[in-house]
């Protein structure tokens, strides 16, 4: 924004003071009832697209055979009974018989015509009840659906599958945001009492920050009511309207106690605050949904709402920066200092007409003489910082991405127990079979010659030494040869036999027919993602196949994701560049940021895989290792760190770049810039990490890798960063930051006027 524009806002906010903290006052009492609404409007699902093979093929299934792949499994367990003897069963029967009548039912298979749905012990088995309902919103009918099973004496009766995963999703995110909230705000509010020293201005951002997020919040939940929003977007935007609403308060409230120290006036320190200060927070703004604006890229709903939500906020919260917070600082004027705390150790509490600048809204030493001995040996804090951070991220070279199931939740939740007896008790492989949609390419498939074709794709899945077993419609039965199940299959015979018949109507209609492949490894295995991509590349003739499943699903996801990663990446950086250029007049220093903001977020990647997926720190951050990383996590943290780094970058580099044009001296101005912004981006840093650091308390394995990594990429970008790498390459560069060729163009165009 230009500083034209935002003396307007400035001179508008002073003079409407009153009439802006009302209507904000009334948006915040307005919105306080619906925040906490929001989770019962977001939806859990989001992470499958229509450009994925696995969901066309589910598809191709669901409309020509009508196969369900929404389903719950119901177990049964008992100390006393197994699962083959006669009162096992008959109570099973009893507990699930409502459901075998109920409309929302499609069928159901019983573990007493399929035995390998009986635990290796014997004393466990569940039914799987297949539902008329898409996935994502199925946890709605999970209330009813429980309210049918009829509880029995003799057994213990527990749910898993995909409606029980979303509704705990949904109750674990509430939860986690719940705590998250009643860790970081109180925490938040003593940084800043220690930053500021005084109630007064403590508070200022704090209110900021808690009305920017209620705000948010409550237009979010208006907002998920008549669009699909997914449960995800709600932790982001909690963490970024918290973490930017108080960040941008408190650097134009330090501008603003700085500007006071000065000696100018309470308007003139406004003015001055929101033209500095403020339009580093615009651009930084304009820098954060850049970066979260990318995750719209994706064709998945969970990133889209991600990357919206935390847009959205991001504008709000900019927003109440210029228009709230002004507004407020008039109304408070120089009391901005009202009621100091004398904290122990730390210092007598600064008074308000202080000739001196704060410690840290102001001049701070330390980082002056810290950026002057970088400077007078750049290289030995340039090679060793960056050979640092490249360690720290190349655990990442061993990534192994995969999606999200049952396991990114804690043991206590209903999904994550039923997920760990199925894991533990019962053959996994038969549970995620890789699925085959299998069509012809002439006539039916109940035809000679296409029989053929299907006999050849069954036998070579046969063959491969990664399958364990394959069902389809030629090998229901051993006994029979191909001949004989040919002969039934194109002749009147085989719709006389009744096992047969049901068979030919489970299994084929038309063109189309399904084939299971039962793979000899886990379902996220390498062997396992393997066979999916050979099954795909293989030219079967006659037959066009489509390969579903969860392991087809894992394989889609994250090769979905990470083809159109790259122009994420490629978007947001040259956007980026191009506000940072026309920002800082600079052809070299965004090329610079964009450096260095990469580097921080290589090693919140190295940590992902370090901690999430190789199990380091678990017992000390209480969760089970996944071994492997959640594929989405590392594009989420890219786009959001992307952003959240080039803030502390933009406050940095505004004040160096106000120096230059002062001094012309590079040297002095990186020096002044880090003495007057270094201790106050670290203590925005603080807050943010403060922030990030309560989702590590997340029951949530996704949410809190997220805070994980974005806590550990912030510290880096404050400390390492910013306070040893910048002031390096800016000395190296010299000069060169500050090359601009339209300048020298601007010049010579104005002599040749002036001729």
């Amino acid at each position: 924004m230009s500083q034209s524009f935002l003396s307007v806002i400035g001179r508008f906010a002073i003079r409407r003071k009153w009439l802006i903290t009302g209507v904000w006052a009334a948006a915040f009492v307005l919105c306080a009832p619906f925040a906490p609404r929001i989770a019962s409007a977001l939806q859990a699902g989001g992470f499958s697209s229509d450009s994925m093979q696995s969901v066309q093929a589910a598809n191709i299934l669901q409309t020509k055979l009508h196969t369900s792949f929404t389903n719950v499994q119901i177990f049964f367990t008992s100390a006393q009974y197994k699962a083959t003897d006669t009162q096992f069963i008959l109570q099973a029967e009893a507990a699930i018989q409502p459901l075998t009548t109920w409309n929302q039912t499609t069928s159901v298979i019983s573990f007493t015509t399929d035995p390998r749905q009986i635990s290796t012990n014997g004393h466990s088995a569940y039914d799987t009840v297949y539902l008329n309902i898409n996935a994502d919103i199925s946890a709605n009918i999970l209330p009813a659906l429980r309210a049918k099973i009829v509880h029995q004496p003799n057994i213990q009766i527990s749910i898993g599958g995909g409606p029980v995963f979303y509704n705990d999703i949904q109750k674990v995110s509430e939860d986690d945001l719940r705590r998250a909230e009643l860790l970081t705000f109180p925490i938040a509010l003593l940084a800043l009492l220690l930053v500021f020293r005084s109630v007064a201005a403590a508070v200022v951002p704090a209110l900021i920050g808690g009305c920017s997020v209620v705000v948010s919040l409550a237009l979010i939940y208006f907002i998920a009511l008549h669009t699909t929003v997914s449960i995800f977007a709600l932790n982001i935007t909690t963490l970024f309207g918290l973490g930017l609403g108080v960040d941008y308060s408190l650097f134009m409230v330090s501008r603003f106690r700085e500007e006071l120290s000065h000696g100018k006036t309470v308007d003139e320190a406004i003015l001055t605050t929101i033209n500095t200060a403020g339009r580093a927070v615009s651009v930084s703004a304009l820098a954060v949904s850049i970066g979260l604006l990318g995750l719209l890229l994706f064709n998945f709903n969970v990133l889209r709402s991600i990357g919206a939500g935390g847009a959205f906020v991001v504008v709000i919260s900019l927003t109440a920066a210029l228009t709230l917070l002004p507004a407020i600082l008039s109304i408070v004027g120089t009391r901005i200092n009202a009621f100091p705390v004398r904290i122990p150790f730390w210092g007598k509490p600064q008074a308000a007409n202080s000739a001196k600048l704060s410690r840290l809204s102001g001049e701070s030493k330390f980082w002056r003489r810290l950026s002057l001995l970088v400077m007078r040996r750049p290289w030995q804090f340039f090679i060793p910082v960056i050979v640092l951070l490249l360690l720290l991220g190349a655990p990442f070279l061993q990534v192994k991405l995969g999606a999200p199931d049952a396991s990114i939740l804690p043991n206590s939740v209903p999904s994550r127990a039923a997920f760990n007896l199925l894991t533990q008790q019962f053959n996994a492989a038969e549970t995620n079979p890789i699925i085959i949609a299998v069509q012809t390419q002439k006539g039916d498939m109940l035809t000679p010659q296409n029989l053929t074709y299907l006999e050849t794709l069954v036998t070579r899945l046969q063959q491969d030494p990664s399958v364990a077993r394959v069902d389809s419609l030629l090998t229901l039965d051993p006994r029979f040869t191909f001949t004989q199940l040919e002969y039934l299959y194109t002749s009147s015979a085989g719709a006389q036999d009744p096992y047969l018949s049901q068979a030919m109507k489970n299994l084929v209609s038309g063109n189309t027919t399904v084939v299971s492949v039962i793979s000899k490894y886990g379902m996220i295995s390498s062997q396992s993602e393997a066979l999916v991509q050979d099954i795909r590349a293989t030219n079967f003739q006659g037959l066009h196949i489509e390969v579903t499943g969860a392991t087809a699903g894992v394989v889609d996801y994250v090769n979905t994701l990470y083809s159109q990663f790259p122009l994420a990446i490629l978007l947001i950086a040259l956007t980026t560049y191009i506000v940072l250029a026309l920002l800082f007049k600079s052809v070299i220093l965004p090329l610079k940021a964009l450096a260095m903001n990469t580097l921080s977020i290589l090693s919140a990647y190295g940590a992902l895989v370090f901690i999430f997926q190789e199990g380091h720190f678990s017992s000390l951050l209480q969760f089970s290792a996944l071994g492997f990383v959640e594929a989405s996590a590392p594009i989420v943290i890219f786009c959001a760190l992307f952003g959240l780094s080039m803030d502390y970058e933009v406050f940095l580099l505004t004040r160096v770049r106000e120096e230059y044009l002062k001094s012309g001296d590079n040297t002095q101005s990186v020096a002044a810039g880090m003495e007057r912004s270094g201790a106050i981006i670290t203590s925005a840093a603080t807050i943010v990490i403060i922030v990030s650091g309560g989702f590590v308390s997340a029951n949530m394995i996704i949410v809190k890798a997220l805070g994980v990594g974005m806590a550990l990429a912030v510290f880096m970008d404050a400390t390492l960063v910013r306070g040893l790498l910048a002031p390096a390459a800016m000395q190296l560069l010299g000069d060169w930051n500050w090359y601009w060729p339209f300048r020298q163009k601007q010049a010579k165009e104005a002599i040749k006027e002036a001729k």
